[in-house]
This record gives C-alpha cells, structure tokens and sequence, in this order.
C-alpha cells in the first residue's frame, strides 16, 4: 500500500459483509483505486472475497465497530485522500475522478461526499444533524441540493476525506462502537475551520441495511448502541438532551410487543432502554462489547 502512486485508497470495514461485498469492490477495482478491507471477524467469507478482489486485508481478531476498525485503515493508509465507504455502496462510473475534482475545486473542504441513491432511486440526504452548530434546518423542512453545497452533516456510508486532516483531529472516536460517529466528525471538522462538501456530479449506490447479514441478537445490539452513541455525543457536545421520556416511551412499547409476542420490537425496544440506561449509570459501549 506504501507504493500506490494514485492519491486516493478506499477502506471498507466489513462484517459478515459477503452478500454485497464482491459489488463493492468490483465498482472500485473498475476505477483502478487500490483498498483496504478492515474485516470486523467476520463469520462469512468476506475476508477470502476481498482477497481475491486484490484488497489489502487487515482481520481483526474481534468486532471493533465501525469507527474504531475505520481508524485501522485510516493509519495503515499513506494516501493524500481515502474513500471510506460501507460494503453495500458501489460507485457509478467516473464517481472518483468527479471526487477528487471537488476536491481541488473546494481546497478547505476535509470531507466530501457523493450523491447517494437509494434502492428506489431517492436521494440520501440529511439536511440537518444533530450536532450540528450551522445550517440548522427547521425541523420537517425538506430540501434537497440540484449542485455542490456545503452541508452540515455527511452520512458515513461514503466519504472522501483528506487523511491528514482526518488523523490531525483525532480519526473517528474511538470510544463510539457504532452510530454517530460520522455525526460526531463532521462537527470537529467544522470545529477545526474545515467544510463538508456535497458532491452532486459524484454518484454512488447504497443498498441500506446490507452491509452486514441478518443475526440473532443484531436487532438488540443496534438499538443498544444507536441510544447509547446519542447520549454520549449529546453529553460530549453538551446538548440537553432527557432520555427520560424515551426509556419509557420504549418501555412501554416492549410491554406492548411482548403481549403480541412480536420478538424483533421486543428486541429493539429492550435494545433502546438498555442503552440509554448503560450510558446512564456509566457503563462504556465498548466496555459492553469486551473491547476494553
């Protein structure tokens, strides 16, 4: 990886990531960009799949989430660019040379992103985020961009970031084993005088919800870590933010799903209340998946 003489590598993070990740991979392999597949143990043979794509491949003995593997990849890379995107995303065509255009058009942006299509053909786009300190939408205001425009908040499923910048301000924290982690950089990226660029003419392709294969117990773990990864930004960014008023409305969603013996809502709905209490009470999130 030291020799590649293009300015970008792309890093993956897989986990049990097989069923889409041969697309990905071939969708780079078609613009010549060199990658680094970050493999999450996976079960499946998304570790033999990104070798015989030719991805360099580090395995990681454990699941470290999403941000933490992404780190991995972000310090073994010795690009001026990296692509970080999500297994379930391809690039159309041309999508990294428009990438690396914007780039050199925009030399204070530290992240830009592609235009993402859903499987429907809509645009993913998020107009607002939560931590979010300019641009700050009206809630239930609907826009979406017709060109380039800076953003307050680029979704992790595909990012081009200039490393450097990224390693300087700290890489993903690694205290967050997954969800808002890209809500949380983006923020130090604007902290640091830097800007987040939507990239129209750049296209990618996002099969949502297909990066990992379906588990026992991965309902459970997503809900656990999406509320928990919302009370440590908010406290991190000092946000009021009560989950008081969630723990119980989940609570009582639980209550009504384990009358009608719905086991995935009662998976999801136990996933929200042990989140918010772990975080409550202290417990870190990847002190819950033995990462310590």
């Amino acid at each position: 990886m030291n020799d590649v003489a293009t300015p970008v590598s792309a890093i993956i993070v897989s986990h049990d990531s097989a069923a889409v990740l041969q697309k990905c991979l071939n969708s780079l392999a078609a613009d010549g960009i060199a990658t680094v597949l970050v493999d999450n143990a996976s079960r499946d043979s998304s570790v033999s799949i990104g070798s015989g794509r030719g991805a360099y491949v580090i395995s990681n003995p454990r699941n470290e989430g999403f941000g933490r593997a992404m780190n991995v990849g972000l310090r073994f890379a010795k690009t001026s660019f990296a692509l970080l995107l999500n297994p379930d995303i391809t690039l159309d065509p041309g999508a990294m040379e428009r990438l690396l255009e914007a780039a050199g058009r925009y030399p204070d942006a530290a992240i830009l992103a592609p235009r993402i299509i859903e499987p429907d053909g809509r645009l993913f786009f998020t107009n607002r985020s939560l931590l979010s300190p300019y641009l700050k939408n009206e809630r239930g205001v609907k826009w979406t961009p017709e060109g380039d425009c800076c953003t307050p908040f680029l979704s992790g499923a595909c990012l081009l970031v200039r490393r450097d910048v990224i390693l300087e301000i700290g890489a993903f924290d690694s205290e967050i084993f997954l969800f808002y982690e890209d809500d949380d950089l983006c923020r130090r990226v604007i902290e640091a005088g830097y800007s987040l660029v939507h990239v129209h003419g750049a296209v990618a392709r996002h099969e949502r919800g297909a990066s990992s294969a379906p588990a026992p117990g991965r309902i459970y773990k997503a809900r656990f870590h999406l509320a928990w990864s919302r009370l440590y930004v908010a406290r991190k960014w000092r946000l009021s933010e009560n989950p008081w008023p969630a723990v119980v409305l989940a609570g009582l969603k639980w209550l009504v799903a384990a009358a009608l013996f719905n086991r995935s809502r009662k998976e999801r709905y136990a996933g929200t209340v042990a989140g918010f209490l772990s975080h409550r009470f202290g417990v870190r999130a990847i002190a819950s998946e033995g990462l310590e």
